[in-house]
């Protein structure tokens, strides 16, 4: 009979050890997946910045560009326009000259 009793209390012992041991593994493993997504969050927004900042980059970039191209063909129609007002003083100059 004592036996049985601590048989019986042995058992007890032993699945409350059991019991606290799963406990404490499930409260491991919760804190690891909770560590887990707070990495994964962490990533996932760090990636949202360097998007959002390629983004602004390439606006501005893409603006700067614009403005660059803009200056370009000012500069070209004011070729244009330089060589074609000489060459209409040259055609006047030669018409004044030329005898008729």
């Amino acid at each position: 009979m004592v036996d049985q009793e601590e048989q019986s209390l042995r058992e007890a012992r032993r699945l409350e050890k059991r019991a606290a041991e799963e406990a404490q593994r499930l409260a491991k493993e919760q804190e690891r997946k909770k560590a887990y997504l707070a990495r994964e969050q962490a990533i996932e927004e760090a990636q949202k910045e360097k998007g959002t900042k390629r983004s602004e980059k390439r606006a501005d970039e893409e603006v700067e560009q614009l403005a660059r191209d803009q200056a370009r063909r000012e500069a070209y129609l004011a070729r244009e326009k330089a060589t074609a007002e000489a060459q209409e003083a040259k055609k006047l100059k030669a018409k004044k000259q030329s005898p008729e």
